[in-house]
C-alpha cells in the first residue's frame, strides 16, 4: 500500500521543498496550484520518472467548489487520502493597519487561510476515518498559540490564530480514528530561501537567525514529515515553531 499525500499550493516556495520530501519519501502526492503554470511544467519535467504517483490539480482555495472538485479527483484516482498539508494561505505583503483594508482583502484572509481547511477537513476527515489513519498539518505564525498581537498583519493573524483553535479542536475529536492534526509555524523565511535546501543556508551564513543561518523549506518539510510518520501518533493538537530562534513578530518592541 503506497500512502497518499494532498497538498495545497505545493508547486512553488515553502510547499515546493514538502513536495519534494514526500515524493522522496515514496509517498504519491495530489499537488495543487492557483496560477503559477510555469511551476508545475518544472516540476512535472523534475519528477518525470514518478509521473504515475503524482497529480497536479488547479484550485483556487478561496472558493468552496474548486476545494471540494479537488478532493474527489483525488479519491477517484489513488483511492485514498492518508496525509492533508494545508500549505496554501493567502498573504498581504503591504504592511497596512487593518483600518485600511479592503473588505475583500479580509474575507480573502479569511477564507483562504481558515475557511479553506474547514472545507478540505470536511472532504478529507471521512476518507481518514474509514482508513483509521491521518496526518493534517496546518500553517501557523511564530506566537500563533498564543493569540498574540501583530502589528500591520491583524487580518493575517486573526485567521491563523482562528487556525490554531479549529486545529486543536479537531485533534481531540479525530484522535480515537487515528488521525493527528498539528500545526507548524515558519520563521522569517524569505525570497529564494523558501524554496532553498539546509545546505544552502549553511553555506551562505546569512545570520539572520540566533542560530546563524537562515531557515528554508527544507527545515519545513523535515518537520511535516516527522509529524506524518506513522510512529508520530502522540504528537497531536501541537504547535511546532521552525524559527532558529528569531523573533518575527515584535521586532519593533
Amino acid at each position: 500500500m503506497r500512502r497518499h499525500a494532498f497538498i495545497t499550493a505545493g508547486t512553488k516556495g515553502l510547499g515546493y521543498q514538502v513536495t519534494r520530501a514526500l515524493l522522496n519519501k515514496g509517498y504519491s502526492v495530489t499537488v495543487t496550484y492557483h496560477k503559477d503554470e510555469e511551476a508545475v511544467e518544472k516540476m512535472k519535467t523534475e519528477w518525470k520518472d514518478a509521473a504515475e504517483r503524482l497529480q497536479f490539480l488547479k484550485v483556487d482555495v478561496t472558493k468552496k467548489e474548486p476545494i471540494t472538485e479537488a478532493v474527489e479527483s483525488t479519491i477517484k484516482k489513488f483511492g485514498r487520502i492518508d496525509m492533508l498539508i494545508n500549505n496554501a494561505g493567502p498573504y498581504i505583503f503591504e504592511r497596512k493597519k487593518l483600518i485600511d483594508y479592503e473588505e475583500s482583502e479580509w474575507y480573502t484572509m479569511l477564507e483562504g487561510n481558515l475557511s479553506a481547511v474547514f472545507h478540505l477537513l470536511k472532504k478529507v476527515v471521512p476518507v481518514m476515518r474509514e482508513q483509521r489513519f491521518g496526518r493534517i498539518v496546518t500553517y501557523g505564525f511564530q506566537g500563533a498559540d498564543h493569540a498574540p498581537g501583530w502589528k500591520n498583519r491583524a487580518a493575517y493573524a486573526a485567521a491563523k490564530v482562528g487556525l490554531v483553535s479549529l486545529m486543536k479542536s479537531i485533534s481531540i475529536e479525530e484522535a480515537e480514528y487515528g488521525i493527528t492534526v498539528n500545526m507548524v509555524s515558519p520563521g522569517n523565511i524569505l525570497g529564494e530561501m523558501k524554496q532553498s535546501t539546509i545546505k544552502e543556508a549553511r553555506l551562505e551564513q546569512t545570520g539572520n537567525t540566533p542560530i546563524g543561518r537562515s531557515a528554508t523549506g527544507e527545515d519545513i518539510a523535515r518537520t511535516i514529515l516527522f509529524l506524518c510518520d506513522e510512529n508520530a501518533d502522540m504528537v497531536t493538537g501541537s504547535v511546532i515553531e521552525v524559527t532558529g530562534g528569531v523573533d518575527v513578530i515584535h521586532r519593533e518592541r
